[in-house]
C-alpha cells in the first residue's frame, strides 16, 4: 500500500505543480482565460476578479503539489486537492456540454486541451486524488510543525513573487508563436498537403412562397424563378490552422500594412497596446519617446492597438497608429503596453515595458544583431 500511496503522491504532485507553474508563467493568459469564460456566461461583471482568481488558483495547484509530493503537511495538500477537483469536475463537464470556450486553458498554452478532454482528465485525477484523502489518516503524524509550515510558507510566497515577475517582464519562457526569433511569414505558411477547415455550404431559396433548401451542386443558378434567401455554412471538420493565422495590421485609413511591415529592410518597432484606454498614460508617453527617437533614426515605428478610432483621435502627436485584433495582440505580448522589434519579417526583440531599453541602448541592440 506504500508503493501505491507513493505512486499517487507523485502522480497528484506532478501534475498540481507542473498546472500551477505553467499558469505561473503565463498568468495573464490565464486571466484572458477567465475573462473568456465569464464573457461566455454572461458574467462581465466579474471581469475584475480574473487576476486575484488566477494568482488563487495557481498558487493553491502549486502548494498543494508541492504538499503531497514532497510530503511537507500533507494532509493539508490533499484537502487542497480534494477540494479543487470537487469544484472543476462538475465545472469541467458543464464546460464539456455547453463548450463556451474551445479551449480549457489549464496548462496555458504548452499543451492544449479541448473541453472534454480536460473533464477526461479530471475523472482521471480524482482517482489517486479520492485514494489519497481516504487513506490520509495513515499519514504519520509529522514532527516539527511550525518548520514545516515555514518551508511551505517561503515555497508560496517565492511562487507568487515568480508570478509577478513574469506578469511585470513578461513570461520567462514564452509558449506564444510570437517568440524572440520567429519568423512570422513562416509561421504564416500552410504546410504542403494540409487540409484547412471543411464546410458544408447549403442555400436557402424561396419560390411560390415555399422554401428549398440546396446544395452547390444542384442551386438553381440559372432559374430565375427562385429566390435566394441565405446561404449556411456548416463546419465539418477542423483543418491545420497556421500558429501564426490572424496577423493583420491596417492604418486609420483602413489600408493593410501587414506586407510591409514584414517586408521591411529597416528595422520596425511596433508599441502594443491592446487598449490604449487601459494603460498607463505615462508608460504610453514613454512609448511615444521611443517613437520619436526610431522616427528620427531610420527605424520605422508604429503604436498597434484594438481601441477604437475615437479613442486614437485623442492623441494627435505624430505617432502612427495603427489598428491589430485584440486577440492577437493578447498573443503577441504580454503588456500593455508592449514592445516587438521586427527585421525583414523576423522578431528580434521582445520587451515588456517595464525592461524595454532606452533609445541609447536600442541602438546598441540593434547594432549587434
Amino acid at each position: 500500500m506504500k508503493i501505491l500511496r507513493y505512486i499517487c503522491r507523485l502522480f497528484i504532485g506532478i501534475v498540481f505543480i507542473f498546472s500551477g507553474t505553467i499558469k505561473a508563467i503565463d498568468p495573464l493568459g490565464t486571466v484572458y482565460k477567465f475573462q473568456d469564460y465569464f464573457q461566455a456566461f454572461h458574467l462581465g461583471f466579474l471581469k475584475e476578479l480574473s487576476l486575484p482568481l488566477t494568482i488563487l488558483l495557481c498558487s493553491l495547484e502549486f502548494f498543494a503539489g508541492f504538499s503531497v509530493m514532497f510530503n511537507i503537511r500533507q494532509r493539508a495538500g490533499i484537502i487542497i486537492v480534494i477540494l479543487l477537483m470537487a469544484v472543476f469536475t462538475p465545472l469541467t463537464f458543464i464546460l464539456a456540454l455547453v463548450n463556451p470556450v474551445t479551449d480549457c486553458g489549464c496548462f496555458g498554452d504548452v499543451i492544449h486541451l479541448t473541453n472534454w478532454q480536460t473533464f477526461l482528465k479530471n475523472i482521471v485525477l480524482l482517482i489517486p486524488a479520492i485514494y489519497l484523502f481516504i487513506s490520509r489518516k495513515e499519514i504519520a503524524p509529522e514532527s516539527g510543525k511550525i518548520r514545516s509550515w515555514i518551508k511551505l510558507a517561503i515555497a508560496s510566497a517565492i511562487f507568487i513573487l515568480f508570478i509577478f515577475y513574469n506578469m511585470r517582464y513578461l513570461p520567462v519562457i514564452d509558449f506564444l508563436p510570437y517568440k524572440t526569433r520567429t519568423y512570422i511569414p513562416d509561421k504564416m505558411k500552410m504546410p504542403e498537403g494540409s487540409q484547412g477547415d471543411k464546410y458544408e455550404t447549403t442555400f436557402i431559396y424561396e419560390k411560390d412562397g415555399r422554401k428549398k433548401e440546396f446544395t452547390l451542386s444542384d442551386y438553381p443558378a440559372n432559374d430565375s424563378t427562385w429566390k435566394f434567401v441565405e446561404q449556411k455554412s456548416v463546419l465539418i471538420s477542423k483543418g491545420y490552422q497556421p500558429p501564426i493565422h490572424d496577423f493583420s495590421i491596417t492604418t486609420v485609413y483602413n489600408e493593410d500594412i501587414t506586407q510591409q511591415i514584414l517586408s521591411s529592410e529597416k528595422p520596425t518597432l511596433l508599441m502594443i497596446s491592446k487598449k490604449l484606454e487601459e494603460a498607463d498614460p505615462e508608460l504610453l508617453r514613454s512609448g511615444f519617446n521611443h517613437g520619436y527617437y526610431c522616427m528620427g533614426n531610420m527605424i520605422d515605428f508604429y503604436l498597434v492597438t484594438a481601441s477604437g478610432s475615437d479613442e486614437v483621435k485623442h492623441y494627435s502627436n505624430g505617432i502612427k497608429f495603427c489598428f491589430a485584433d485584440e486577440t492577437t495582440l493578447k498573443t503577441m505580448v504580454r503588456s500593455n503596453p508592449g514592445y516587438i522589434l521586427l527585421r525583414k519579417g523576423r522578431i528580434i526583440g521582445k520587451w515588456s515595458w517595464a525592461n524595454m531599453p532606452d533609445n541609447k541602448k536600442l541602438s546598441e541592440f540593434l547594432n549587434q544583431q
